[in-house]
This record gives structure tokens, C-alpha cells and sequence, in this order.
């Protein structure tokens, strides 16, 4: 299967350059509706340490284990200048079995962070075009 490409709830990841904690912040907002400001939970707590750290890799990780559905980092590679990430549901299947939701970028947090908030977004597929489309030739009259 082809991996699946979702459009980022936030259209600015692809041109950002850099991360920053307001850039973390309007992202947390749009893709993570669980993240609870001030720390209620242990993991809003270290995501919020890590911000404050500037541990931006460290803050893509932990976005990605934050809420269901429970996907899994597949793949992580550098090439041609990109870091690509992909994440899964099912690591374990073969490639061509799998249907992750991969990202790329120039930054290693911002790849992680551009698959982490696409799969936040619910996955609504188009149906394919049959090819083959049965036509009745017969003459009924």
C-alpha cells in the first residue's frame, strides 16, 4: 500500500523553519485537544518541561505518544536533505501491507511533528474510479 499523505491541520509546518514555543503552542491547540495547559497529567507536565527545555525532538516524541489513536513511529531516515517520518498503527506488517502517515522536512521535530498532527486528522478516504464498470448490453424490449 502507499503510505497516506494528510494535509497538516497546520498549514504553516511545511514552510516553517524553525520551532518555537509559540509555534508549539498554536500546533498543541489545532492538532492536540487533550493536551491540558498547566500540567494536569504527567505527560502534559513533561511535554510542558520539555517546551520550556526547547527539546524540540523530545516534544515531537512525546506529542506523538500523547493521545489515541495510538499510532507508532514505522520509520525515521535522512535523505536528500529531508528527514522522512512515518507513523503506524500496525510497525509489525510488511511495507506493502502497512498504511502509515508519513511527513518529511528539513528538521528532524518538525518532520516528527508534521506526522504527529496529521494523524490527529480523521482519515476520510475517496473511493477510486472503477476501471472496470460492468455495462448490460442486453436489449430488454
Amino acid at each position: 500500500m502507499r503510505p497516506t499523505l494528510i494535509p497538516s491541520p497546520l498549514p504553516a509546518l511545511g514552510n516553517a523553519n524553525a520551532v518555537t514555543p509559540k509555534f508549539i503552542a498554536e500546533l498543541i491547540v489545532r492538532a492536540y485537544r487533550r493536551f491540558l495547559p498547566g500540567g494536569k497529567t504527567t505527560k502534559t507536565a513533561r511535554i510542558a518541561e520539555l517546551i520550556e527545555a526547547r527539546a524540540w525532538t523530545a516534544v515531537a516524541l512525546a506529542l506523538i505518544d500523547l493521545e489515541p489513536p495510538l499510532w507508532q513511529i514505522r520509520r525515521i531516515a535522512y535523505d536528500s536533505g529531508d528527514w522522512h517520518c512515518a507513523l503506524s498503527h500496525q510497525r509489525e506488517l510488511t511495507d506493502w501491507l502497512d498504511d502509515p502517515i508519513e511527513a518529511r522536512h528539513a528538521h528532524l521535530a518538525l518532520a516528527l511533528l508534521g506526522a504527529g498532527a496529521a494523524s490527529r486528522v480523521p482519515l476520510v478516504r475517496q473511493a477510486a474510479d472503477d476501471p472496470c464498470k460492468p455495462i448490460c448490453r442486453d436489449n430488454f424490449r
